[in-house]
């Protein structure tokens, strides 16, 4: 294990599988102490043996952030149990694509409750709880932010709208030391993005893709670590794609 992340303490929301999980593993393996989120027990619990098993170090954290004070609860709970926060990474989403006749108030609201709102109250709540050594604060949003696909009118709302959430955030904190950024993957097979896909769409989207295959939740974990370590101590109000090349090319 390196020590990128030695005596400091993460919160990473939605870590009980995909991305979450792998950048909670990630943050464990570089010596961060982590704060494990999610909505279900037994999904916190898997991911806090995998961390132990490699010798990290981590606790759970079961919040429902769909709600205002279900995230300020998780931030209080991280700070009680690993003694401050230095690290939040808002990844915790809720995700249904429908074509525009078939969009329901229910479902965006979901949508926008854990996906958004979520995203306004954890900066909200992590930033009071950030000491004046400052922080780090990363926003998962993703590659529809820039290049939307069908059925996607909420999904890339919402992600559009992480990308000005993090520029006004780290405008507002950067005076306290507080770095506030995005990453933005593409595809990236995981549990909850099976639905969508399929053997003939993975194999277009690799064909467009000028790194020649897909992203995995590797890549992703590691470039959260990336923005939240010291070696992106002057990088603040970004949002950066991690998708292959897939975005910004057309191939």
């Amino acid at each position: 294990m390196s020590s990128d992340f030695e005596g400091r303490v993460a919160l990473i929301t939605g870590a009980g599988n995909g991305i979450g999980r792998q950048t909670a593993i990630e943050m464990a393996r570089r010596g961060a102490v982590v704060g494990v989120n999610d909505l279900k027990d037994e999904f916190v619990a898997e991911t806090l043996d995998l961390i132990r098993a490699e010798g990290g170090q981590a606790f759970g954290v079961v919040q429902n952030l769909s709600t205002r004070e279900g995230v300020q609860a998780a931030v209080d709970d991280t700070v009680a149990q690993g003694g401050r926060l230095d690290i939040l990474v808002n990844n915790a989403a809720w995700v249904r694509y429908q074509a525009i006749p078939d969009i329901r108030l229910d479902t965006m609201d979901r949508m926008l409750d854990i996906g958004f709102k979520g995203v306004i109250w954890g900066i909200q709540a992590a930033s009071a709880a950030m000491d004046d050594k400052g922080g780090a604060i990363v926003n998962v949003a993703s590659s529809a932010a820039f290049r939307s696909t069908l059925n996607s009118v909420v999904y890339s709302g919402i992600k559009s709208g992480i990308l000005g959430i993090t520029r006004a955030a780290a405008a507002e904190l950067g005076g306290r030391g507080i770095r506030v950024n995005a990453v933005c993957p593409s595809a990236v097979p995981t549990e909850g993005t099976m639905r969508n896909r399929d053997e003939k769409r993975d194999a277009a989207r690799i064909a467009r893709t000028p790194l020649g295959r897909l992203g995995t939740v590797e890549d992703i974990a590691r470039t959260i670590c990336f923005m939240a370590s010291d070696d992106a101590g002057f990088v603040t109000s970004q949002a950066l794609l991690v998708d292959g090349g897939v975005t910004l090319t057309n191939i």
